[in-house]
């Protein structure tokens, strides 16, 4: 990966020339650090979320991989933030993860449901027909 690419990973929450640049390139430019991005978007209210977010809608059903690894971890407010202000806005991505969101949807875990990762599932297959 070339090193001005990983120079351009927001290094805190309130990074936004970074997370700029990183919105100009583009994907696929911004592959490599699909991963970094992604912890930029934690809290859809930090500044640098406010500029990624929209970014990762865009690339849609190619982010399927990297949201599936977000979603094997336990940070359910993060994985909430991916599907409300990502999936939910990107039917390709959305398709690709339904076996994911049926999951969710109907065999979620106490702290899952805590964060209603059920409810923006299931809301997420109705938008599909699902």
């Amino acid at each position: 990966m070339p090193a001005d690419l990983r120079a351009l990973i927001p290094r805190h929450k309130h990074d936004t020339g970074r997370a700029e640049a990183l919105a100009a390139l583009g994907f696929p430019a911004i592959t490599p650090i699909l991963p970094e991005i992604l912890q930029s978007v934690q809290d859809p209210n930090w500044p640098t979320a406010q500029i990624l977010l929209p970014l990762l809608v865009g690339i849609g059903a190619p982010l399927a991989p990297y949201i599936r690894e977000v979603l094997q971890k336990d940070d359910y407010g993060w994985q909430y933030t991916l599907l409300l202000r990502v999936v939910y806005y990107s039917p390709p991505l959305a398709r690709e993860l339904v076996p994911e969101l049926r999951r969710l949807a109907e065999a979620v875990t106490e702290a899952q449901k805590a964060e209603e990762l059920d409810v923006i599932a299931q809301e997420i297959l109705a938008e599909l027909g699902e």
